[in-house]
């Protein structure tokens, strides 16, 4: 069995492909794909870079300025965010992530004139999570805590 096929059979076995997070991961992370190489890999390919173990994290030095593609990830993940706020309220979520060269910045998600979401970045060349499930409970974290922020302010986040 190939490296592919094996990524593939992974990817149906385990549930947490089937997530609305992670499926939309997978939409962001391809939509801001801007010259194609993703086309034709699986899911598990497309979304191991947000996999960042402690031995990989180890073989990445402590200061360092973030590459496009690692830029590429951490919009993705606040897109994925922000599509699933839109999804739960039926307001249209706005996520901004502003970074220095060096890799610190802010992201938020605004929603009508409401941030629901204000996350201070750093040492952003070394973002990702210790597995797919880490990453997508931080990401239910974020949405439970904007949904609830919309849910108290309803009046200004319709603006």
């Amino acid at each position: 069995m190939t490296a592919v096929a094996t990524l593939a059979a992974e990817a149906a076995d385990d549930p947490i492909y089937q997530t609305d997070f992670i499926r939309e991961m997978l939409r962001q992370t391809r939509a801001l794909d801007s010259y194609g190489q993703w086309d034709g890999k699986s899911a598990p390919q497309i979304l191991d870079g947000y996999v960042l173990t402690k031995e990989r994290k180890r073989e990445i030095p402590v200061i360092g300025d973030p590459d496009d593609q690692i830029i590429s990830r951490v919009k993705s993940f606040h897109n994925a965010i922000a599509v699933l706020i839109e999804k739960e309220c039926g307001l249209m979520a706005v996520p901004f992530v502003q970074l220095t060269h060096e890799g610190f910045g802010r992201a938020l998600i605004v929603v009508g004139k409401l941030v629901v979401m204000d996350r201070t970045l750093r040492d952003v060349h070394r973002f990702g999570f210790e597995s797919l499930s880490k990453m997508k409970t931080e990401a239910d974290k974020y949405l439970g805590v904007a949904l609830e922020i919309i849910g108290k302010h309803s009046e200004v986040a319709g603006l």
